[in-house]
């Protein structure tokens, strides 16, 4: 079976291209792709049968060989940093509960910053 990597795919419009390694280029459509896939990232090898389209070829029976590495986890901070930034937040957020067991909440700037380093933590750790 031939190989290669997606070029684009549209999951929207539910179509898309592959590079085949032999030079080619393959149209790929949604109703090409494995049961549970709607869709195919840029740089994903395949796997693909081949069959002549009123176009031009068109991909058969798509088997995912290799997804493309996560930019976002190539990305991410160390443990050890995070351990330290998670550490630091546990202090922050220590000082508004003591606030709040005195029945105030934090002024509004205050608040807002917490919240802004308890969004910027979690898409830290979320990949």
């Amino acid at each position: 079976m031939p190989t290669g990597k997606v070029k684009f795919f549209d999951a929207e419009k539910g179509f898309g291209f592959v590079a085949s390694d032999d030079g080619g280029e393959v149209f790929v459509h949604a109703n090409a792709l494995p049961a549970g896939t709607s869709e195919l990232k840029p740089g994903t090898r395949i796997e693909f049968g081949v069959a002549d389209g009123r176009k031009g070829p068109s991909a058969l029976s798509v088997r995912v060989l290799e997804a493309p590495p996560s930019v976002r986890a190539g990305s991410r901070k160390p443990a050890d940093d995070m351990a330290a930034i998670v550490e630091d937040l546990i202090k922050l957020l220590d000082g508004v509960s003591a606030g709040l067991n005195r029945g105030r909440y934090p002024d509004r700037q205050v608040g807002g910053k917490v919240a802004q380093v308890l969004r910027a933590v979690a898409d830290d750790l979320d990949v």
